[in-house]
């Protein structure tokens, strides 16, 4: 009698996966071990025995590519065979205990070190628990005693080809909600700063939270910046996008510093640190990797950023962001390529002593700034830029009654050029904003005029980002239509239909996710199990044939995200109808 011992090998970490791995304690036991016929998708087998005789009979014994394998090499002896198998990287390894040189241990041992993943078959003439022990030790997946038959060895063969079909689904299933996972974490971090700042969650699901996305937000103190990369023309979009792709990620690979998309060019950047001197070199940090990109791209552009003050609670981070904007909405007053701090800037800019009633040609210099804000400007920063505005005039030269109609009628013009160049008929902005020939009640104060300019503004921005918003709806509805169509193909994926829109993917998923208000590949998960619930209720389609035809090859994974969403199996949703 023979004896066999098996040593199944440890899950490594696909464990942490508990969602994922519980989908397979039901598999098809008739799948398991399925013969591939693609020679890419065959097992391969390398076997190493010192004995010619023996080598050769179990070589010549089993027809390896029907049985589903491929033979891809043989050697004597174990110094021999290593870099040959290093070489070919076979799935598994049958090789004798006792040869010369170097022996079946020996030779498993640094196989093993090198591909972790391979299955190891030892033959061995020596029934000794030594010999067994160290097998064991190793990795070793079967300890066959000889002579073996060839039936016998196909039969083992056959139960580690299964282990080793299996481990591939669950690496290309791992491969797949990573590459999910990846999409939506920009995503879920944007949720989870809003949570942040809205003081919604309590400082232990705060911390819980980061750590699901990988950020470690322990420190003594904590600060953002708001960043800006402005000058990036149509013809450029595609350079462009790269390059803020890359400014991301430099920022990213540096300790303590977590960046959050705000827009296509703009990010907040939480910093972490323990003491202020670490703050200010965190601060010069950003101010690095955002210059070295800039050298390294040929794209001409700009850049401004403004840091709040550092806080040390993270609950108090919305007070630095307060600060934050306070400075970013004057980005339009000051020179650019620098990241200007708080404290670097007084509550009330310094007067302007220079500019008076009688310059005024002077001030038609300023149209640049009210232009440059009515462009890329935020809404919400309008009143921080006004008081901004008005300070750096000067107190003297706003108090003039003169002086302020003139600044409200080129503003006023300033918008109207604004909304014309991008396409927009300034009839609305007429009828929101008043006819310039009558508003004698705006001039009254300053604060009914800086009441008045606000609304200028704000009105300015709402109508551009109609604007906008147009223009994005045409290029979303040709995406979601591509997707509606192409929805069933497994390839499908954010390159494929960014591609069909003629935008780089990183420009297109930025895009897309802020006016939809998902990410891509949650879209497209949703109309594919929109699509499933359809044909569950309506045919009698098999769980893999729907699989299928919403476009998952693998069932498993579409159960997985099919119960993920709609929170029931594909089988119980069928039994509900």
């Amino acid at each position: 009698m023979q004896p066999q011992n098996q040593f199944p090998e440890k899950k490594d970490c696909f464990l942490t996966f508990v969602e994922i791995y519980y989908i397979y304690i039901e598999k098809n036991k008739k799948n398991v071990g399925k013969q591939e016929t693609k020679k890419e998708q065959m097992v391969k087998v390398f076997l190493v025995e010192d004995e010619i005789v023996i080598r050769d009979g179990i070589k010549n014994s089993i027809k390896w590519e029907k049985e589903g394998y491929e033979f891809v090499g043989e050697a004597g002896d174990g110094e021999l065979a290593y870099p040959m198998i290093l070489k070919e990287r076979p799935d598994i390894l049958i090789t004798d205990i006792k040869m010369p040189f170097m022996d079946g241990l020996e030779l498993s041992r640094l196989v093993k070190q090198e591909l972790p993943d391979i299955k190891i078959l030892i033959l061995s003439g020596y029934d000794e628990f030594e010999y067994a022990k160290e097998a064991i030790r190793i990795g070793v997946a079967e300890y066959l005693l000889k002579p073996v038959s060839s039936s016998k060895l196909l039969e083992v063969l056959r139960g580690v080809t299964s282990a080793i079909v299996q481990e591939r689904q669950e690496r290309e299933l791992l491969r797949k909600y990573e590459a999910d996972m990846l999409e939506n974490r920009e995503y879920q971090k944007d949720e989870f700063l809003n949570r942040i700042l809205t003081q919604s969650l309590s400082v232990t699901e705060i911390l819980a939270q980061a750590k699901a996305l990988s950020m470690d937000l322990s420190a003594q103190l904590y600060n953002t910046i708001l960043l800006e990369v402005a000058g990036i023309s149509s013809s450029q979009e595609d350079r462009g996008g790269d390059m803020l792709t890359a400014i991301e990620a430099a920022i990213e690979e540096q300790s303590g510093l977590y960046s959050f998309r705000r827009s296509m060019e703009s990010w907040m950047i939480l910093c972490l640190a323990e003491d202020t001197a670490q703050m200010e070199q965190k601060i010069q940090s950003v101010e690095a990797c955002i210059k070295n990109v800039l050298d390294t791209y040929p794209v001409q552009t700009e850049y401004f950023g403004s840091a709040g003050r550092p806080v040390s609670r993270i609950r108090e981070l919305k007070e630095s962001v307060a600060e934050a904007e306070r400075v970013f909405a004057c980005r339009y007053l000051k020179e650019w390529n620098q990241i200007v701090c708080s404290e670097d800037m007084p509550e009330n800019a310094s007067e302007n002593t220079e500019l008076n009633v009688g310059s005024l040609e002077i001030a038609k210099l300023d149209r640049k700034i009210l232009e440059g804000f009515l462009k890329t400007g935020l809404r919400g920063q309008a009143s921080s830029f006004m008081d901004e505005y008005f300070a750096s005039l000067g107190e003297k030269n706003i108090q003039s009654l003169l002086f302020r109609q003139y600044v409200t009628m080129d503003a006023y013009l300033t918008a109207v050029s604004v909304l014309e160049s991008i396409g927009y008929d300034s009839d609305e902005f007429v009828a929101r904003c008043g006819d310039f020939k009558d508003m004698e009640s705006v001039f009254m104060t300053v604060e009914h005029t800086k009441k008045y300019l606000i609304h200028l503004i704000e009105t300015t921005i709402d109508l551009r980002e109609a604007v906008s918003k147009g223009t994005y709806s045409s290029l979303l509805k040709a995406a979601r239509s591509y997707i509606e169509q192409n929805f069933d193909n497994e390839e499908i994926s954010l390159n494929t239909v960014a591609s069909t829109v003629n935008l780089s993917p990183n420009y297109f998923s930025t895009v897309f996710s802020q006016e939809m208000g998902m990410t891509f590949i949650e879209y497209l998960t949703r109309v594919r199990m929109d699509k499933a619930k359809e044909l569950l209720r309506s045919s009698s389609m098999k769980t893999s044939e729907v699989a299928y035809a919403v476009g998952y090859k693998d069932s498993h994974y579409f159960s997985y995200l099919f119960k993920k969403t709609q929170h029931c199996t594909p089988r119980e949703f069928k039994s509900q109808i």
